[in-house]
C-alpha cells in the first residue's frame, strides 16, 4: 500500500518540484516495485513473502532510484539480478522452455502467468540493452528505445497475471468454440503486445493504430466471457470493473495515436489523452488486478463493492487527470485513493 501510495503521489510531483522529471520513478515503482513483487509473491504461494520476493522488493525499489537518479551502471547490474529472481521463480513453477506455452496440459491462466513472468524478465534484460546503448554503446539511434519507454515493458507482466486471474475464474471444460475463444485470446493478445512494442520503438503509428484496434477486439472477446462464463463470486464485479477500465485505456490509446497523427507534435490536447490513458492503464486496470491478487484466498470481503467502484472510477477518469494539472485535485484524488486502497487491502474477509 505505501509503495502503491507513493507511486500515485510522484505522479504530481512536477507540480512541486520543476526541475526533476518524476514520471520515470512513479512508473517504475507502480509497475516494477508493487506488480513485479505482487506476481513473484502471487507465484511462489506463500502466506508471507518469502526472503527470494522480499530480495526483489529491495532492489527494484535500488533500481527504480538508480534509474531515476542515472545511476546507470548500478541499475544494469540490479536489473540483471533482478531478471535472475524472476527467472528461477519461473522455472520452479513451470518450466525453463518456451515449447510448454504449446502444451495442452497447461491451462489458458496457467500459461497467461507463465507469460507474465517471462516477460517480466525479459523486460529487466531489454531495458539492460537500452541503458548501455543509449549511454555507452550508441549503435542504435531510434528515439524510442531508451529507458523512459521501459514503462510499458514492465507494465505488461502486470496486464497478463490480470488476465491469468480472469480466466482462472472461468468455467472449465465447455464446447469447442469456447475452448478456441480462450486459446486465440492468449495468442491474440501475447503476441498482439510484443508487435505493439515494436511498432512503438519503431515509432510507426498506423501500424500502431492496427494492432491498438485488434487488441481492444480481443479484450471484448475476453470481457464477453468473463461475463457469461465466469464463476459468480464477489471478486467477479471488480475484475469486470477492471477489464472495461482496460477497454477505456484501449479507447484512450487509440484517439492518441490518431490525434497524435493529426496534430502537431506539442498540441496540448496530446499530453491530456495520453495523462488519461495512463491513469487509466496504471490505477484503473493494473491496480484492479494488482489488489485482487493481493487478496486472492481472502473473498469475499466485507466491503461495499458498489462504493468502491463508484469512487474508483471517479478517481482515474476525472480527479486523478485534473490533478495532473491543479493542485487541489491532486491533493484530493491522492485523498481517496489512498482511502480506496485501505479499504481493499485491509477490510477483513467475511466470516
Amino acid at each position: 500500500m505505501f509503495t502503491m501510495a507513493a507511486a500515485f503521489i510522484l505522479g504530481f510531483m512536477h507540480s512541486f518540484v520543476a526541475d526533476l522529471n518524476f514520471e520515470r520513478l512513479h512508473i517504475f515503482l507502480f509497475n516494477l516495485c508493487s506488480g513485479g513483487t505482487i506476481l513473484l509473491y502471487f507465484t511462489e504461494e506463500e502466506k508471507e513473502m518469502t526472503i527470494k520476493t522480499s530480495i526483489f522488493f529491495f532492489l527494484s525499489f535500488l533500481y527504480a532510484l538508480s534509474a531515476f537518479f542515472e545511476f546507470y551502471i548500478i541499475a544494469m547490474l540490479i536489473a540483471l539480478f533482478l531478471a535472475f529472481i524472476v527467472e528461477s521463480v519461473r522455472i520452479k513453477k513451470f518450466s525453463c522452455s518456451i515449447l510448454i506455452f504449446f502444451r495442452k496440459t497447461l491451462t489458458v491462466a496457467q500459461k497467461f502467468h507463465n507469460a507474465s513472468l517471462l516477460c517480466l524478465s525479459i523486460a529487466l534484460l531489454i531495458s539492460v540493452f537500452a541503458i548501455f546503448n543509449d549511454e555507452f554503446l550508441k549503435i542504435f539511434f531510434l528515439r524510442k528505445f531508451q529507458l523512459d519507454t521501459f514503462f510499458l515493458g514492465f507494465s505488461f507482466p502486470v496486464s497478463l497475471i490480470t488476465f491469468s486471474l480472469i480466466f482462472s475464474s472461468l468455467f472449465s471444460g465447455g464446447a469447442l468454440w469456447y475452448k478456441i475463444a480462450k486459446m486465440l485470446s492468449f495468442w491474440i493478445i501475447n503476441i498482439g503486445v510484443i508487435v505493439f512494442f515494436i511498432f512503438i520503438i519503431m515509432e510507426s503509428p498506423i501500424l500502431e493504430l492496427v494492432i491498438s484496434f485488434i487488441l481492444f477486439l480481443s479484450v471484448m472477446i475476453v470481457l464477453a466471457l468473463y461475463w457469461t462464463m465466469a464463476v459468480p463470486v464477489q471478486q467477479k464485479s471488480f475484475l469486470t470493473s477492471g477489464i472495461f477500465f482496460l477497454l477505456m485505456a484501449a479507447v484512450t490509446g487509440v484517439i492518441y495515436i490518431m490525434l497524435y497523427i493529426s496534430l502537431a507534435k506539442d498540441h496540448p490536447l496530446l499530453a491530456t489523452v495520453l495523462k488519461v490513458h495512463s491513469f487509466v492503464s496504471l490505477y484503473g486496470w493494473n491496480l484492479t488486478g494488482l489488489c485482487a491478487i493481493c487478496r486472492y484466498n481472502d473473498f469475499p470481503l466485507r466491503l461495499n463493492f458498489k462504493l468502491i467502484l463508484i469512487m474508483h472510477w471517479v478517481v482515474v477518469l476525472f480527479f486523478a487527470p485534473l490533478g495532473y494539472y491543479m493542485w487541489f485535485f491532486a491533493f484530493l484524488s491522492t485523498v481517496i485513493y489512498i482511502f480506496l486502497l485501505k479499504q481493499i487491502f485491509f477490510s477483513p474477509a467475511q466470516t
